[in-house]
């Protein structure tokens, strides 16, 4: 008598080659992500360690100070116009990061992604390292730190644009929401752990906090090169449909599918030949022209204002407002990560349900701008209402960024107007992270030169900015309600307008 398998085995067994190879792919980009954000997180964390309120610190006996006031700081943060100088760090960063992920994508679909990312990540784990030997070195130019930021926001454009177009190759449209929502989620979860490793270290010697993620990332790039898949064809599972003449077939295409299908009758487990019908990389005009993309690209550059801002500023408006020392400042600016997980996965949901990408983002910045006046006015008053409010508008704010980035990328990348071109996707990628990156790097440069008039007044540039990325979005909102007040059959994903 045959013994029955063991429920491991069964629950191995229920999945195909596909759904292996397509868990596997979405964990692998998952990670490196993760690491990419990790490295960008500690330089928010360190700020309140470079720039101190120095008369509250207790100085070494056998320290000659001649400065009660700034003994502390790290030059040359600790002179008056400190937080002005942190701008100039922080937009060397996203300026080049911006710059450069124009470009990003067009190499991104002339190069192989396998190799394109790993040398990615290497160099921004050797940046990323060099800008924390500064305090063993004992370094004290600010055009040291800047080029280091300048070098490592160049490297860093190669991750995006080719994580997005990998997870593309592999995923069709029937759940994209949903599956890019999730796994988006390591925007935050880099956040998150970038804080905390940066926090281990801050208080004792601030340069591990850059060390440590450096290697980290570093590592992850050695990883993509020894196991990425670019391709499903490249190891011959079924590559994945983006656009099916029913649509109902679209509605009901699994998470994971199988491999399988039906030729003459009999199930076969070799993937249909791919034939695309214009296989050579699209241009910038030509991905520009793509209906959707200048309406998204515009709104993400005020979502990433803001989410920006929040990314590398709230730590320090946390340590100066609520008084909290640097470690516990950044332990708590994790919490509007842990939030913007959690709208990231909403948002897709709920567009994948509606079938309305722009109609989501659209709810949840209106719903974004008061809880924004409400946090900075009350939000400081316990710490229960800190960590509710904190939840809250990391939900509303991530939630449209992460959308937009991952799920109406892909969308749009694999429009029905590209006839089958899969290597628009990095480009189109590119375009759209791109003009936002134009919104993160003047997110914190605003910050920084604002918030010496009071941090009121950088809340209300925030608001602001959330009005107007819904503004953007209002003639593609209209086209959508238009469209479920005709009756019309909804279809998941964005569609051509």
């Amino acid at each position: 008598m045959k013994s029955s398998q063991a429920p491991g085995i069964r629950l191995i067994t229920s999945f195909s080659r596909d759904s292996w190879y397509r868990g596997f792919i979405l964990f692998l980009t998952f990670l490196f992500y993760t690491a990419y954000h990790l490295s960008r997180k500690p330089i928010s964390i360190v700020k309140s360690e470079l720039h101190r309120n120095c008369s509250t610190v207790i100085h070494p006996a056998d320290l000659n100070i001649t400065d009660n006031a700034t003994w502390c700081d790290w030059a040359p943060f600790d002179q008056d116009n400190y937080q002005t100088l942190f701008g100039v760090v922080d937009n060397s960063f996203l300026v080049a990061y911006a710059i450069g992920m124009f470009f990003s994508g067009i190499f991104g679909e002339r190069l192989p992604l396998r190799y394109y990312l790993s040398f990615g990540m290497l160099m921004s784990g050797l940046f990323t390292v060099l800008f924390g030997l500064g305090f063993y070195w004992n370094i004290h130019s600010l055009g040291y730190y800047a080029f280091i930021q300048v070098m490592n926001g160049l490297m860093q454009t190669t991750g995006w644009p080719a994580v997005v177009a990998c997870v593309g190759n592999w995923f069709g449209k029937g759940k994209r929401g949903l599956i890019m929502g999730v796994w988006n989620s390591h925007t935050s979860v880099g956040n998150i752990l970038g804080s905390l490793i940066a926090g281990v270290y801050v208080s004792s010697a601030w340069g591990m906090s850059f060390i440590v993620p450096g290697l980290i990332i570093a590592s992850t790039g050695i990883l993509c090169f020894f196991f990425l898949v670019e391709k499903p064809e490249d190891v011959n599972c079924t590559p994945p449909q983006h656009h099916n003449d029913s649509e109902t077939e679209t509605e009901t295409e699994p998470l994971l599918q199988n491999s399988s299908h039906v030729v003459n009758g009999a199930i076969a487990t070799e993937p249909p030949e791919d034939v695309e019908e214009h296989p050579e990389a699209i241009s910038f005009c030509g991905a520009l022209s793509i209906p959707g993309v200048v309406e998204f690209s515009l709104c993400l550059l005020f979502a990433k204002l803001v989410s920006y801002t929040f990314l590398y500023w709230l730590p320090l408006y946390i340590s100066n407002v609520a008084h909290f020392d640097a470690r516990q400042a950044g332990d708590m600016s994790t919490l509007f990560d842990v939030g913007g997980i959690v709208g990231g996965i909403t948002a897709g949901l709920v567009s994948d349900y509606t079938g309305g990408r722009a109609t989501t983002c659209c709810a949840m910045l209106l719903l974004a701008a008061p809880m924004l006046f409400l946090y900075n006015y009350i939000g400081q008053r316990s710490i229960g209402t800190t960590i509710g409010m904190l939840l809250v508008c990391g939900g509303l704010v991530n939630g449209p960024y992460a959308l937009i980035t991952t799920a109406v990328s892909a969308d749009l990348g694999t429009h029905e107007s590209l006839r089958g071109n899969s290597r628009a996707l990095s480009t189109v990628t590119a375009i759209i992270d791109g003009t936002g990156s134009i919104g993160a790097a003047l997110g914190p440069l605003l910050a920084g030169l604002i918030s010496p008039t009071g941090w009121n007044n950088v809340f209300y540039m925030l608001i602001s900015a959330d009005v107007l990325a819904c503004l953007f979005l209002s003639r593609l909102v209209y086209k959508e309600a238009h469209t479920w007040c005709g009756r019309v059959p909804r279809v998941r994903g964005f569609k051509e307008i």
